[in-house]
């Protein structure tokens, strides 16, 4: 996943789970009389050691007042037995319309709320069709008075945030089912490192550094010299390949065993979920498809759904269009490169942070597509209800649609950096933890001479440095990122895990009080050093811009090839699957899967890079990367299920025909 990671730490609350789902409950100082609190909407980082002062009350705020489904015990169960193998109303999808009819708040409910925000001196903004909040703008000052509360400006990560300062409550008048609001606090702000530039311009440029290899061990350290002549020294009592220079389409195609005719994704729609827009993506694409046998972009086959002036969004403190140029076209590229007949719809959200989860209430309500890929997300579960429940419930109204969405599973391991002195605080990402999403890990993948699959094992890597004729740290080196999981805190283990999971695995090996949630589910390549080549308009040093390309990975890359493979699934199916885990668990173990296992003996991959990522003028460096690199993880891979790469990836024909069945 491209760096679009939260920063966000632990919430002090408890959560009870019931079938999957939770209930959260928090200390929290009773609401006034006649008032309801909204529990959890205290961000954790607002502490009293962190205040440095008060909000302005005259700065300007949006939010979105979120409504629960009616019934939502009910909307559970039509989701469940419509993605349930087995069940009699299997694959029964229902759609929007009628969900909204049995399970969206009313239209009562939905007024009330309005014409208290009207009241309290707001100006009221977008309800969408099912109702699920209702968006609003106004000041500081009118929020503290409408929700009674004070709002602090705080000092975290680097950032200087405003949060309430105690929790949110609403007139008991109001509807009971009113469950979070979205938006006064600043979390959002922490999904992406600050950037700063005047204007919107194309991303920095990155170009790949030769010597790099067109497939597994092309060149190696005994073959090719590094850029100084000298031979890099063997490691682990051998040479060691130079990495590729970045997979193609055919290749994935190929490895993955989906190169045969028909397997191309035609009539399926895929939607990519990111923020802002590449003002250059249609023409990237369509360069990149020349150049690597694909069809082209047209007004039939690709599709935006953007807010006005999202081309144009300048660089400042909180937001950063250009870094999410590049995530929009890897995901792009990823999903036409494995399912180049399927359709593209990209719904690019205003900012990146709050408004991506009403990107995918958009998309789900409007049915846009049966497959949605996301590569985004917290670095922890452990938010407030907030961040939570709003998203859980369009998750719902997917799976019950017959739209299954996947997300990224992220690149960061289990947040422990592989200190085992950091163990308790090991957590998986959400979204990626809901039980309501396909969770893909990522694996390195080592591709043949002729597209043939080799191995793959699970992206966890060591780097060691070429210094002095040496490697330094000794290989294996330190952990520097991987493939994200691990056994959720807060959402018991989903009846499909069950009877997969392992138990030491389900229970973190003891430290969880019942079976809980693992994540990922499945797995797809995604180890930069094994990465994908992708095309780009980049900015270089020099001031011009244009199109080159380079090799990426992490499990951003892994969510849009599976819903790559999905498309084709699907195809050869001749049905939408939709929320996809209970059919894809129910073939755990079997030959649909390459079962990722440990490597029989340690294996690296040599790498050099541009100083200034561009050129060789500022000199260049090599390292070493050792894959399937986990210790001090709390995470690792094994035969069978592991929370690092699920259930496996997909293995050809075998897979399609088992999801066809």
């Amino acid at each position: 996943m491209a760096e679009i990671r939260s920063r966000a730490t632990a919430v002090a609350a408890a959560a009870v789970l019931v079938a999957g789902a939770l209930v959260w409950t928090q200390s929290a100082s009773a609401a006034p009389s006649g008032r309801h609190g909204l529990a959890g909407s205290v961000p954790p980082w607002a502490t009293a050691a962190a205040k440095v002062g008060e909000a302005s009350g005259s700065d300007n705020v949006g939010f979105r007042v979120y409504l629960g489904w009616r019934d939502a015990g009910g909307a559970e169960a039509l989701a469940t037995a419509v993605s349930t193998p087995g069940s009699a109303s299997y694959g029964k999808y229902v759609t929007a319309a009628k969900f909204r009819g049995q399970f969206a708040p009313s239209a009562s409910d939905v007024s009330a709320v309005q014409q208290w925000l009207r009241k309290a001196g707001f100006d009221i903004g977008v309800t969408p069709g099912n109702n699920r909040y209702v968006q609003a703008e106004g000041t500081v000052a009118q929020a503290a008075a409408a929700f009674g509360a004070k709002f602090g400006v705080y000092k975290v990560a680097g950032q200087t945030l405003r949060a309430p300062e105690s929790e949110l409550s609403v007139p008991s008048t109001l509807p009971s089912s009113i469950t979070a609001v979205i938006g006064l606090d600043e979390s959002s702000a922490l999904t992406k490192p600050d950037a700063q530039s005047p204007d919107a311009t194309p991303s920095p440029a990155f170009v790949n550094a030769p010597p790099c290899s067109a497939y597994w061990n092309e060149k190696n350290t005994a073959t090719t010299l590094t850029p100084d002549g000298t031979k890099a020294p063997d490691a682990y009592g051998h040479p060691n390949p130079w990495a590729v220079c970045g997979h193609t389409p055919a290749q994935l195609r190929s490895a993955y065993g989906v190169a045969g005719a028909g397997n191309d994704g035609t009539g399926q729609t895929v939607a990519i979920i990111d923020a802002y827009a590449s003002p250059t993506i249609v023409a990237d694409v369509n360069e990149y498809s020349s150049r690597h046998g694909l069809p082209k972009l047209t007004g039939s086959t690709f599709s935006q759904v953007t807010p006005p002036g999202v081309f144009n969004r300048p660089q400042n403190r909180r937001q950063d269009p250009q870094g999410w140029y590049g995530e929009e076209t890897l995901d792009v590229e990823a999903v036409h490169g494995v399912a180049p007949g399927a359709k593209i719809v990209y719904v690019g959200a205003p900012n990146n942070y709050q408004d991506l989860d009403a990107a995918m209430n958009h998309v789900v309500d409007q049915h846009l597509a049966s497959i949605v890929t996301n590569s985004y997300g917290f670095s922890t579960e452990l938010l407030p209800t907030g961040y939570v429940k709003p998203l859980n419930d369009t998750l719902i109204e997917a799976a019950a649609t017959g739209i299954g969405v996947y997300f990224s599973s992220g690149d960061d391991g289990d947040h422990t950096g592989g200190n085992p002195a950091n163990a308790s605080h090991a957590t998986p990402d959400w979204p990626a933890v809901s039980p309501w999403v396909t969770a893909v890990g990522g694996t390195a993948l080592a591709v043949g001479a002729a597209g043939n699959y080799l191995f793959e094992t699970g992206w966890e890597t060591g780097r060691s440095d070429l210094s002095g004729g040496v490697w330094s740290p000794t290989p294996p080196g330190d952990y520097t990122g991987g493939s994200g999981g691990g056994t959720s805190r807060l959402f018991t283990q989903p009846a499909y895990q069950k009877g997969v999971v392992p138990n030491a695995i389900a229970t973190a090996n003891g430290t969880r009080p019942q079976p809980m949630r693992a994540v990922p589910d499945v797995a797809a390549i995604g180890d930069p050093n094994t990465g994908y080549l992708i095309g780009q308009t980049q900015a270089f040093p020099d001031g011009t811009s244009r199109y080159s390309e380079y090799r990426i990975g992490g499990t951003s890359l892994s969510s849009p090839v599976y819903a790559g493979l999905m498309a084709i699934a699907q195809q050869k199916a001749g049905h939408d699957i939709g929320f996809a885990n209970p059919l894809l668990y129910s073939k755990a173990g079997s030959s649909a899967y390459h079962d990722i296992v440990p490597p029989a003996a340690p294996i690296a991959v040599a790498r050099n890079n541009y100083t200034n990522s561009v050129d060789a003028s500022g000199g260049t460096f090599v390292s070493l990367r050792t894959l399937g690199f986990d210790s001090g993880l709390t995470i690792h891979v094994r035969p069978g299920y592991d929370d690092v790469t699920g259930v496996g990836s997909p293995n050809g024909a075998a897979w399609l025909n088992a999801l066809s069945q």
